[in-house]
């Protein structure tokens, strides 16, 4: 198609938003979190490729539309595409310098990893000619396309057979035809719309929905579209791709921890089909672009007042940064996390009490592997741990199998967006291939699900069918069932202070089993099995304290801050008070 000149402002856009003012801090609802935070590392000067956003409200109105472009969205893109033309001095479509770009979703709330992502895109027969010649380089120019090939086919498309293996563009093609009866597009245009209509449908995939359900995220929300110009990692042997986080997401920690992978592109490191180096081989291999890299995380995470999960590329030896969001973590780092940035000056008390979950606490206090037990137990599989606990259940291999056995152990060679149900319904997940920051470690953190990942081929079929208990803290998968001995809040002193600050906050006192208590108090444990059902019982006009299982529950603690009550009884105070404080609305 041939586009109309681009609008002299970006403002004059129905659709698009050009997130390349510093002054003008664009709407994270119409932008979504991704671009929202390309803005934000641009005005503080750090290097973003270049790129335009298609808004929620274009995805919005794609649905209403019966899934299709929006009126004007077409035209509109290849305008956004003409603005990065200019800045660029590159050419859409062909061209001695061609440009390509990434087709990237990007909702309001973060959803790592549950939306489609197209890279290399505008790549053809042509582009990829011309690529070679500017390169000099025509396998890395041949692999482009090919990969480009893979994706479209994929996620536009919907081929289910296995492309990532083929050898070449030719093999990719053939077998996308035969699986679907459709080619790829050969004009780049009609592959960016196509794009951009299968990223808008992703918003409302099967993983995606069971993703905001389990987050309790609207189903509304729908998805913004980024088109970004294409930096290469996979170009030559001063490129590559990462991932850094400013703080361990396991611990908490205050450091670098992350993973780097050379002559890759980002899909490399969270598909978890590559295991990456570890982030100190970019350190020895290019410190000038490591400690750039490093500055950069320390600015974005004192800008942000948080721990930052960071996605970056390096092509030939200069660093673009390509996104940056709060990092998913496990509840041990999400305790370190918030008292330490007290302690930093970050944020407040009353802040740190609302950046941790009641379900992370509980999810803290969960039993870990007695000191011993593992002494002579059979090891079956060991690997690297991408978030910390313990469980014991059955091995299954596939996420259907684990909706439907309780406490099942989800064992994959690796994991992907369709696996999401099945991570969820599981106690544990264990890999054969992947890192700490691929599909299955992120999505895993963000569960707080217990998570060994990269133990190698066979893992699957030495495990599958028996019992086993996975020591996710120690990377480790046994045979059978191990003792285990659990933690308790006194212990710990991050969660003493956590506990002092959320009793402060608290619209409910929290006393200890045995402690006196202002009566009348109602006791729900107390009551016989028969006036038990699936809904809370009722709490007597009058009630000062109540007491029983049920009232340590999300549920028990709103029906008792509704009821007027005065005090919950319950062994672990510090879930119950950051519930009351969830559920009240309190400080933030």
């Amino acid at each position: 198609m041939s586009a109309q000149a681009p609008p002299a402002a970006s403002g004059s856009f129905r659709w698009l938003i050009v997130p390349d003012d510093p002054a003008v801090e664009p709407s994270r609802d119409l932008v979504g979190g991704k671009a929202w935070s390309l803005w934000r590392m641009r005005s503080l000067g750090l290097r973003v490729p270049p790129a335009f956003v298609v808004t929620t409200e274009a995805c919005a109105a794609y649905f209403a539309g019966g899934e299709q472009l929006p009126d004007g969205l077409a035209d509109e893109l290849a305008a956004g595409i003409r603005l990065l033309e200019q800045q660029l001095a590159r050419t859409f479509g062909g061209g001695e310098r061609p440009l390509l770009v990434s087709v990237r979703s990007g909702a309001a709330i973060s959803m790592p990893g549950m939306m489609d992502t197209i890279l290399d895109l505008g790549c053809t027969d042509e582009v990829e000619r011309a690529l070679a010649a500017e390169t000099g380089d025509p396998a890395f120019a041949a692999e482009v396309h090919r990969r480009f090939s893979c994706f479209y086919g994929r996620l536009v498309l919907g081929c289910t057979e296995e492309l990532d293996e083929l050898p070449d563009t030719a093999a990719v093609r053939a077998a996308i035809l035969e699986d679907t009866g459709e080619s790829v597009p050969t004009d780049p245009w009609e592959q960016l719309r196509g794009a951009v209509a299968a990223v808008f449908a992703s918003s409302r995939s099967r993983r995606s929905v069971a993703y905001r359900k389990h987050y309790g995220i609207p189903d509304d929300l729908g998805t913004a579209v980024t088109v970004q110009a294409m930096v290469f990692g996979n170009l030559d042997d001063d490129s590559g791709t990462g991932v850094l986080f400013s703080r361990s997401p396991v611990t908490g920690a205050r450091e670098p921890y992350g993973e780097y992978l050379p002559r890759g592109q980002g899909e490399d490191v969270v598909s978890g089909r590559v295991t990456p180096k570890p982030l100190e081989h970019l350190k020895d291999t290019h410190p000038a672009v490591y400690d750039e890299l490093i500055a950069a995380a320390d600015r974005l995470d004192r800008e942000g007042a948080d721990a930052q999960d960071i996605e970056f590329t390096v092509q030939r030896g200069e660093l673009f940064l390509l996104q940056s969001r709060p990092a998913k973590r496990t509840a041990r780092a999400a305790v370190r996390i918030a008292v330490a940035l007290v302690d930093e000056g970050a944020i407040t008390p009353a802040q740190a009490v609302r950046r941790v979950t009641a379900e992370q606490i509980r999810t803290l206090l969960r039993p870990t592997l007695t000191e011993g037990a593992a002494d002579g137990a059979e090891l079956l599989a060991s690997g690297t741990s991408a978030c910390p606990g313990v469980a014991t259940g059955l091995a299954v291999a596939t996420p259907e199998e684990a909706q439907t056995t309780p406490n099942a152990i989800l064992v994959r060679r690796s994991t992907s967006p369709d696996d999401v149900h099945g991570m969820i319904a599981a106690a544990a997940v264990v890999t054969e291939q992947g890192g700490t920051t691929s599909h299955a470690a992120v999505v895993s953190r963000a569960l707080d699900t217990a998570c060994v990942v990269g133990c190698g081929a066979g893992t699957v079929d030495r495990l599958v069918g028996r019992i086993v208990t996975v020591d996710a803290t120690g990377g480790k998968v046994y045979a059978g069932e191990l003792p285990t001995s659990a933690a308790t809040e006194a212990s710990d002193d991050d969660l003493r202070r956590l506990a002092e600050w959320a009793t402060a906050q608290a619209p409910i006192q929290v006393l200890a089993p045995g402690a006196d208590a202002p009566g009348p108090v109602f006791d729900a444990d107390e009551l016989p099995p028969d006036e038990l059902g699936e809904e809370l019982p009722e709490i007597p006009a009058g009630t000062k304290t109540v007491r029983g299982a049920v009232f340590t529950t999300p549920e028990g603690v709103r029906a008792a801050l509704r009821s007027g009550v005065a005090a919950i009884v319950a062994e672990h105070r510090l879930p119950v008070l950051l519930a009351a404080i969830e559920h009240s609305g309190g400080t933030s």
